[in-house]
């Protein structure tokens, strides 16, 4: 997906926590724990700014809610058609500023989906929370093994107490 050059212009930097062209993803406490499939997401800038609709009335912008990002997926800019990348990341996030958060219906994954639907990207403006749920969990990478770990080693863990709590409590 790297053909436009202005991804390559601004390369990730996993470090700086810059993730050009991205959506990204972090998880929930507790939430994510329990369904691993659940968690936090945002869009970056062409500069790797993230943007995440984060609470009530408020977009933050590169300090995500939930902590840093544990899995990406880069996409093309050029992909974007009716606005640019850019344009239609700070228009998401304008309209977001005057929204009540909802964690079912109006959240932070409608953010992105909004971006996404104002610069058209692939030609669609029907991208939607499920969507990108299923994006992310299938086509995403994970930063590093310590993030990957970030994100499932929780799960692990309530998974192993729950199955050695119903061995002793079954017997």
């Amino acid at each position: 997906m790297k053909t436009d050059t202005a991804m390559s212009y601004h390369p990730i930097d996993i470090e700086r926590d810059k993730y050009p062209y991205c959506i990204v993803w972090t998880p929930i406490p507790l939430l994510t724990w329990l369904f691993p499939i659940i968690g936090h997401m945002g869009i970056a800038t062409s500069s790797g700014v993230i943007r995440d609709f984060a609470g009530p009335y408020f977009v933050s912008e590169d300090n995500m809610a939930f902590g840093s990002p544990t899995k990406y997926f880069q996409l093309n800019p050029a992909l974007a058609r009716a606005q640019s990348w850019d344009t239609a990341v700070a228009g998401a996030s304008e309209i977001y500023k005057t929204r009540m958060h909802n964690l079912c219906c109006d959240n932070c994954h409608s953010h992105v989906a909004t971006a996404l639907n104002l610069m058209q990207y692939g030609g669609s403006n029907r991208w939607n929370m499920f969507k990108l749920a299923l994006l992310i969990s299938w086509h995403g990478k994970y930063v590093s093994l310590g993030r990957y770990l970030k994100t499932w080693l929780p799960f692990y863990i309530v998974l192993t107490f729950l199955i050695i709590f119903s061995i002793f409590y079954f017997k």
